[in-house]
């Protein structure tokens, strides 16, 4: 009889080092969403949006934890230097995940070595705005002002390498025009200042222009996308106004550190597609002028290296520079 049970112990042992450990079930406590960039802007409003829908859907609270500076770069750090858990998550876009290997001298990070990229969740154009005492009403106004006054217009961008300054680098660079570039901490600190006449324009996202524009605090020109939006349908784009070809159009999901298990991948984007099919979180979004776009992690990653090529292009072309 010992010898049998001593034979179960041995056979129980030898089961256990031969069966994987059963991992709890996740997530199990708060996840916390780093979001690179300052409150207020399209980016923390959308992403708050889309982590009040994945939180009801998982059952656990997802926590945004705003991270802004260095052109994403201290975000982007602080979940590089994270735990591969899942507990940790942050938002990559255009800027962490293409424009900053074109534009910063030394990025602290490599995509396809320190991140995992989940899914896209989005896409969004800008809105070209001037302050309402400049006297333009038009795209064909603002390039022949801007050409009679060198240097002396100024545009705002919510941070080096992201489309509200890349955007109008290309501008600038297709029409000939020379404008000075004042970069901000946040998107709205550069609204305040191009409402007050501190700066003459702007092609900012247009969560944060288009409730300006409405409410007649701004003049908006254009609109940046090929096509002209559901939500602005008034707004002429850029393209049509003049400028043959312009096309600038933002994007960004979720991304994780390097390493994030497969399951973890998988369980993510499957919660990130559900939520942005839900009819109130894409009617969110339109509200706010974003467009969902879920991926598979393979093609989030494929449009990332596909941006990072375009933008290199646009970069060197344009002459763009930190400033």
């Amino acid at each position: 009889m010992r010898r049998h049970f001593l034979h179960f112990l041995l056979a129980l042992a030898a089961l256990a080092a031969v069966s994987p450990p059963v991992l709890a079930a996740y997530p199990d406590k708060p996840i916390r969403l780093i979001v690179p960039s300052a409150p207020g802007g399209a980016p923390d409003a959308l992403m708050r949006a889309l982590a009040q829908q994945m939180s009801a859907q998982m059952g656990v609270p997802i926590v945004i934890d705003n991270k802004p500076g260095g052109s994403y770069t201290i975000g982007t750090m602080d979940l590089v230097h994270s735990a591969p858990d899942g507990y940790t998550l942050a938002y990559g876009n255009v800027v962490s995940l293409a424009t900053n290997k074109s534009l910063l001298p030394n990025v602290p990070y490599d995509v396809d070595r320190d991140l995992t990229l989940v899914s896209n969740a989005l896409r969004l154009s800008n809105l070209l705005i001037v302050n309402n005492s400049l006297p333009v009403k038009n795209v064909p106004e603002l390039i022949a002002y801007a050409k009679k006054n060198p240097g002396k217009l100024a545009f705002g961008s919510d941070g080096n390498g992201t489309t509200a300054h890349l955007g109008v680098e290309l501008f600038k660079s297709v029409t000939g025009t020379y404008m000075l570039h004042v970069p901000y901490r946040a998107a709205t600190n550069a609204m305040t200042d191009l409402i007050s006449g501190g700066i003459q324009l702007m092609m900012i996202n247009t969560p944060v222009s288009g409730p300006q524009a409405q409410s007649g605090r701004v003049r908006a020109l254009a609109i940046s996308s090929a096509q002209r939006s559901a939500t602005y349908p008034d707004i002429p784009t850029v393209a049509e106004s003049g400028v043959p070809g312009f096309e600038v159009v933002a994007w960004g999901g979720i991304i994780g550190p390097a390493n994030l298990p497969k399951d973890i991948v998988t369980r993510l984007n499957a919660e990130i597609r559900t939520a942005l099919a839900t009819p109130a979180l894409r009617e969110r979004f339109r509200v706010l002028g974003a467009d969902t776009d879920p991926s598979t992690p393979e093609q989030f990653l494929e449009l990332s290296r596909r941006e990072t090529v375009k933008w290199a292009k646009i970069i060197k072309l344009s002459g763009a520079r930190i400033d």
